[in-house]
Order: C-alpha cells, then sequence, then structure tokens
C-alpha cells in the first residue's frame, strides 16, 4: 500500500471523530455535524482510494441510519434508484460487444477507412476509440485497442518496444501521438451519451434525485456528442499537426496487418448480427423515445427501461437453442465493473444527507453570497472541475462537487443544468497524467509515452477543453435549459 493510500486509511476516520466530536450541534442544523463528519471521512477514502472506491460508497448506507440521520430504508433508497439500471443495462449491452468481439471488427474497419499513412492511422484509431467509448466503458475501450495499436506501431517501428530506443523523430512522434490519441479518445468520446462514462449518468441521477428533473438519452446526446466530436477531432489536430509531427507516409505492411486481423475475425457470426442488431435497436429506441411515447399517447419507454430491455434481450436471445447457447449468459456477468453501480447509489446517498442537513443549500447560499449568475461562473467551476480531475476519480470528483453547485444554482434560482452539466463535462478531462485516468495509465504502459509529452499535451488540450465546454455552456446549453 502506497503512503498515500496509508495516510489516507487513517485520515479519513479521524476527521469523522474529530468533526462528529467538536462541530457545535446547532452548526446549520442538528444532523449537519454528523453528515459533514461521515462526509469527510468519505471523500478522503475517495481521494485516496484507501480502499476500494466502491467499498467506500457503502459508508453512507451503513452510516446514517447508525446516526439517526436517515432510517435505512431511506439510506437504501438511492442504490436502486432508477439511473442506476440505465447503466446496468448499458454494461449488459457493452459485454455482448466485447464477448462476441464487434467491438474489435468495428475498430478495424474505421481504421481501414482512414488511410495508412501516419496521420491517417491515427486518425483511424482515434474515431474507432471515441467512437466505441461512446457506448462502453473507456477503459475496457483503451484496452481493446492498444493491442491492436501496438502490433501496427511494432510493425512500423521494426519491432522497436520503447520510445528511447526510437533515434528518428517523426518515428517517436507517430508513435506517441498514436498512444496519446487513443488515451484522450477513450476519456473524450464517452461525453457523448449518458452511458459513455460513470460521472454523466451520477450528474443525470443527482439531477433527478435532488431535483425530479430528468434528462433523456437524446438532450444529453445534442450536447454531449458536438463536445466530444470537437474535443475528438481538435485533439487529432493537436497532436498530429502542432505537438508531435510525424510527417509519415504510406506504410509499408499496414494494410496486410488490418486485412489479417479482419481475416482473423472471420465473416460477421450469427451472434455478432444479433448483438448489432439489439445495439442498433437500443440506441435508436433512446434517441427517439419521446416521439414514440407522443405516437403511444403514454409515457411507456424511458431510457432505464430501454436499456434493460436491450440487456435483458442479451440474455433471451438464442444463438442456438437446442444447445442452450444465448448472446450472454449470467456467467458473463463476472466480468462486470459491479462496483460502479454502487458507487452511483453511495454518491446520491451521501448527496442526499448533505442536502437534507441543509450543507449544500448552506455552501450555495454563502457562495452565490459572494457571486451572481453569469457566464464568468460558469467558467470558474469548469476549470475547478477540470482542474481537481487531474487529482482524483471523476466519478468521486462529480458525486462530491455537482451537489454543491447545484446548491450554488438553487440559491440563484437557475436550472441547475446550467452549472452542473458544464462541471459533469469538465470532469471527464483529465489528460496530462497517466494517474488522473485508466485510459491514461494503460496507454502510457505501453513504453511509447513519455511523462514530459502527456504533461506538454494534456496542458494544452485541458485549455481547450475549458473553451469549448464554456462556448456550448454559454449558448447549447444555454438554449435549452436556460
Amino acid at each position: 500500500m502506497s503512503a498515500t493510500k496509508r495516510t489516507g486509511f487513517f485520515l479519513g476516520p479521524l476527521l469523522f471523530i474529530l468533526l462528529y466530536l467538536f462541530v457545535p450541534a446547532d452548526f446549520i442544523s442538528p444532523d449537519a455535524p454528523k453528515v459533514l463528519a461521515l462526509a469527510a471521512w468519505i471523500i478522503t477514502w475517495w481521494i485516496t482510494e484507501a480502499v476500494p472506491i466502491p467499498v467506500t460508497a457503502f459508508l453512507p448506507l451503513v452510516g446514517f441510519p447508525l446516526m439517526g440521520v436517515m432510517n435505512i430504508s431511506q439510506s437504501t433508497a438511492p442504490y436502486a434508484n432508477s439511473i442506476i439500471f440505465l447503466f446496468l443495462g448499458g454494461f449488459l449491452i457493452a459485454l455482448a460487444l466485447e464477448k462476441h468481439r464487434l467491438h474489435e471488427r468495428i475498430a478495424l474497419n474505421l481504421i481501414r477507412l482512414t488511410g495508412t499513412s501516419g496521420n491517417g492511422i491515427i486518425l483511424g484509431f482515434t474515431l474507432a476509440t471515441a467512437f466505441i467509448s461512446m457506448w462502453i466503458s473507456n477503459t475496457a475501450t483503451a484496452m481493446m485497442m492498444l493491442p491492436i495499436a501496438t502490433s501496427v506501431a511494432k510493425l512500423i517501428l521494426h519491432d522497436v518496444h520503447n520510445l528511447q530506443e526510437l533515434e528518428n523523430k517523426s518515428d517517436r512522434n507517430f508513435a506517441l501521438g498514436l498512444m496519446l490519441s487513443i488515451g484522450y479518445a477513450a476519456s473524450l468520446g464517452g461525453m457523448a451519451t449518458i452511458i459513455g462514462t460513470p460521472p454523466n449518468v451520477v450528474f443525470v441521477a443527482l439531477l433527478n434525485d435532488l431535483f425530479g428533473q430528468t434528462i433523456t438519452f437524446a438532450e444529453w446526446f445534442v450536447i454531449g456528442f458536438p463536445v466530444a466530436a470537437s474535443l475528438v477531432i481538435i485533439n487529432y489536430l493537436m497532436v498530429t499537426r502542432i505537438l508531435f509531427r510525424n510527417n509519415l507516409k504510406k506504410l509499408e505492411g499496414s494494410d496486410e496487418l488490418l486485412r489479417s486481423k479482419l481475416l482473423e475475425l472471420g465473416s460477421m457470426r450469427k451472434e455478432e448480427k444479433l448483438v448489432l442488431a439489439v445495439f442498433s435497436l437500443t440506441a435508436l429506441m433512446w434517441m427517439f423515445q419521446e416521439p414514440i411515447n407522443n405516437i403511444l399517447q403514454s409515457k411507456l419507454f424511458n431510457d432505464s427501461t430501454i436499456a434493460m430491455c436491450g440487456g435483458l434481450l442479451m440474455f433471451i436471445l438464442p444463438v442456438d437453442f437446442k444447445r442452450g447457447e444465448f448472446l450472454l449468459h449470467w456467467k458473463d456477468t463476472e466480468r462486470m465493473s459491479w462496483g460502479i453501480l454502487f458507487l452511483f447509489g453511495g454518491g446520491l446517498c451521501l448527496a442526499e444527507g448533505l442536502s437534507e442537513s441543509g450543507i449544500i443549500p448552506a455552501v450555495g447560499q454563502w457562495i452565490a453570497g459572494q457571486n451572481s449568475y453569469n457566464i464568468g461562473l460558469s467558467l470558474i467551476l469548469i476549470i475547478i472541475s477540470v482542474s481537481l480531475s487531474e487529482l482524483m476519480s471523476n466519478v468521486a470528483l462529480v458525486n462530491v462537487f455537482v451537489p454543491v453547485v447545484f446548491g450554488i444554482a438553487s440559491v440563484m434560482q437557475v436550472n441547475p443544468v446550467l452549472l452542473g452539466l458544464p462541471v459533469t463535462l469538465g470532469a471527464s478531462i483529465a489528460l496530462m497524467s497517466p494517474i488522473a485516468t485508466p485510459p491514461n495509465a494503460i496507454v502510457f504502459s505501453s513504453g511509447y509515452i513519455r511523462m514530459q509529452d502527456m504533461v506538454k499535451a494534456g496542458f494544452w488540450l485541458n485549455l481547450v477543453s475549458i473553451a469549448i465546454i464554456w462556448f456550448i455552456s454559454i449558448t447549447l446549453i444555454e438554449s435549452m435549459f436556460g
């Protein structure tokens, strides 16, 4: 265990004891000292990751009832929030994509379309990674793309395995640009959809839980896709045209490598076609649920029911009925990230405690007293979110910071989406360090990236990302939710 984790392990409970004992009982409300004490413990463990993050998420479930803040029914309810089942359904669909290697086929075909020059290959990997990350976890996407990219890099770079061995600057920049683009696209692509990355789901769940307000898959896509697409394109242009230019023309052998990978997959199998059909149907239902509900004159479909329908179909559509083979079997769920679902529940439970005890309204009142709602405040909050995302888990950041932002919005009497959504998008911008987000760590492990190069590229891309998210917040988000 690292020194940071060891320190955090003891610091969390210590802060809890000190705040519980010494914060005055009349501070904001009778429950406020208790909630504040437990929040300090949770945040400390989330930041330092002293224990697994999902384990920490169970603290409010047991802590609030034991301290009399909520009863057990109230504290367990957030762990079964409907938004959690949206993500569960998305997880099941992603599992089927991965199990039957459909995502790999999509990626390889996208890469072939963009050409086999140095920049063409990087563009292909960037677009493929971003597209797949819209639907499955950014970590899984990066893990899937890295071996393919490494194979291409070794072929082009004559089996050189790390940056230090490369003498030619063009070769170095190609390898570096390829790996950075995959890592960044895996994080940025997920911003396009609600299920693309956990912070998006946390935001939607908090908004629904605290305000009873919903954002549909289609509404998110209208905002998230332009942000993700523009950032992915700018990331590609900055890496290949400004920061790490490679000037490599058509690369010999790359066509053959991609063709051999596709031949290895063979022709499209029955199970792939079925997964593609369910995946496409689910995506279309998410996008057009409102017109369908209007035709049916009933709120029959919502994001969560559509996701779970798609997930359930993976278990009940047979590949070979006589042999009892289906697209997914329950055993396949062993590979699913169950912990993230509990993390959502813990974040919602903590937010509810902070709100009901009056802490969030009090913080919002104080901050709002120092400012008024304007486009400058939105920019400041985005900068804070992007900065903090380099230091802590983006899911933990949204769980902690977004409720505070909601408190500010409530006091200022503006739609909470105006401040909360830009902050959530900013939480996915963690591009400067290998430890900032799993995709960064995965591509850094390739050996083709130096720390100073990631910091350099990440710094400039962070600045561009802040500007784009801010621009979207004062134009598109303002027009839709203002």
